[in-house]
């Protein structure tokens, strides 16, 4: 029988908008419901005075207690490369990411060996991230990769969205390792 970890544990999930989003736009607030049914505590940080990705980096980081692994990280767009980056430098139980932007010119951090489970979600007609450039950064890291009809916000497919973020949050909250 699989359980769910104690709810003393207080798993949280911290989400990270994109560039033009905020940080309770349609797939967050979607998602952010979906986690707290399954027993989360729900933070979302607001990046709104800034377009610049590392100090994004920097306000994520300070929202993680140092010694507090129960952190899982959940990034759209601009904000998928924020959680990546963030992973590197603060152990965390996972990474869910939605068309993240990764591989972007100008951004400093460029290879992410992050050493949690990682998923992305991405679709098939991303205008501003091309899938060819998911299929490739997937392959490097070795990590779980749904390809979905859909662009850039994904909002069309945000039930096939809330599907695979719901396997991904069982997954990490009956993981004891």
């Amino acid at each position: 029988m699989i359980t769910l970890l104690d709810k003393e544990l207080c798993v949280k999930v911290i989400f990270s908008h994109g560039k033009e989003s905020g940080p309770w736009g349609t797939k967050i607030r979607f998602l952010a419901n979906i986690a707290e049914e399954m027993g989360c505590q729900i933070q979302s940080i607001d990046y709104s005075d800034t377009l610049d990705p590392e100090k994004r980096v920097e306000r994520l980081m300070q929202a993680i207690p140092k010694d507090d692994p129960e952190v899982l990280l959940v990034g759209s767009s601009m904000g998928g490369y924020v959680s990546l980056v963030t992973a590197l430098q603060h152990k965390v139980r996972g990474v869910f990411l939605l068309a993240p932007a990764v591989a972007m010119p100008g951004y400093k951090v460029q290879s992410y060996p992050v050493t949690c489970p990682v998923t992305c979600v991405h679709g098939w007609q991303d205008e501003i991230i091309p899938a060819e450039n998911i299929l490739n950064f997937a392959k490097q890291l070795n990590i779980t990769l749904h390809l979905i009809p859909g662009d850039h916000r994904l909002n069309d497919s945000l039930k096939a969205v809330g599907v695979l973020f719901k396997q991904f949050l069982f997954e990490r909250l009956t993981d004891q390792t």
